[in-house]
């Protein structure tokens, strides 16, 4: 049940390059925006927190003090992988009716809403999920690490192992390969880079893969199809099926639509809203629930 009677709804959208957050009243009409630094919780836990925490105060500006002790919330964050990081991140918080979540939640309700079909959040990192009436199968999210195939780290790592290979004489080069060995000063450098970058550093690069993909670029071409044959994959195991539809979002999943087969393209719906209308609906959704209403 909901504690206490809130009086706004608040929403929070946080992954690896940024996080954003809105507050709205309790019929959804907007009231604030906030925006602060990356928020990924498994990369780093304690800035995560500092980041949300930025981002929603900015939101809560000109409301009334203790506006977000009173709400009901629903954050989405990269990197909430199990129950532990969601209760250590809403303990932190310190707000009442608080639910934490990994994203993946938030964009499946803000870009399909009610809809059967599948989602691929491409951006800093990936995940994939299907949702079919009340049932959601997600695959992939699991951090640079181990996974985010597709993703724009993913992108920038495999473009820094590819310029070494080029190096070597085990690929062929193109001018992004050069500029890339030209820009680290050589191999050493881009080890160097290697050894201290995080997630976002690596996703810098991938404006400029997909450039080089689109000007026919070797490494280009060779890492978007990479990236594109994941989702086929991924796409294969959740048995998408010609009713289904397949909503790209983040900043970097439209730019994949290209490299998909046609019968693939001919399902590709716009989002219906964001991942951060996704956290309203849902933080709407459960105090709807709480009230009875």
């Amino acid at each position: 049940m909901i504690d206490a009677t809130p009086r706004y709804l608040v929403g929070v959208d946080g992954g690896g390059t940024g996080c954003r957050a809105a507050i709205a009243d309790l019929t959804g009409r907007l009231l604030g925006q906030g925006a602060a630094g990356p928020a990924n919780a498994t990369t780093d836990l304690a800035q995560t927190i500092v980041n949300v925490r930025v981002a929603l105060d900015a939101a809560a500006v000109g409301l009334p003090a203790g506006a977000l002790k009173h709400s009901v919330a629903h954050v989405g964050l990269a990197g909430v992988l199990d129950g532990d990081i969601a209760r250590a991140v809403a303990e932190e918080l310190m707000m009442r009716n608080v639910t934490v979540t990994d994203d993946r939640a938030i964009s499946v309700a803000g870009a399909l809403g009610a809809r059967d079909g599948v989602l691929a959040a491409i951006g800093t990192g990936s995940t994939l999920a299907a949702q079919r009436g009340d049932s959601i199968l997600r695959i992939g999210g699991w951090g640079l690490n181990l996974g985010d195939q597709a993703s724009g780290a993913w992108l920038g790592r495999e473009l820094l192992e590819h310029a070494l290979l080029v190096h070597d004489g085990l690929a062929d080069g193109c001018a992004l390969s050069a500029a890339m060995l030209e820009a680290f000063g050589g191999p050493g450098g881009i080890v160097r880079f290697a050894s201290k970058a995080r997630p976002a550093d690596y996703a810098a690069f991938a404006p400029r893969i997909v450039a080089a993909g689109q000007a026919g670029q070797a490494a280009g071409r060779l890492l978007m199809r990479r990236g594109a044959a994941y989702l086929m994959d991924v796409l294969a195991a959740m048995e998408f099926g010609r009713d289904d539809v397949l909503c790209l979002t983040g900043g970097l999943g439209p730019h994949y639509a290209e490299h998909l087969p046609e019968e693939v393209r001919t399902r590709i719906i716009a989002p219906e809203g964001s991942a951060l209308d996704g956290a309203l609906a849902l933080a709407k959704a459960a105090f709807e629930r709480g009230t009875g209403r």
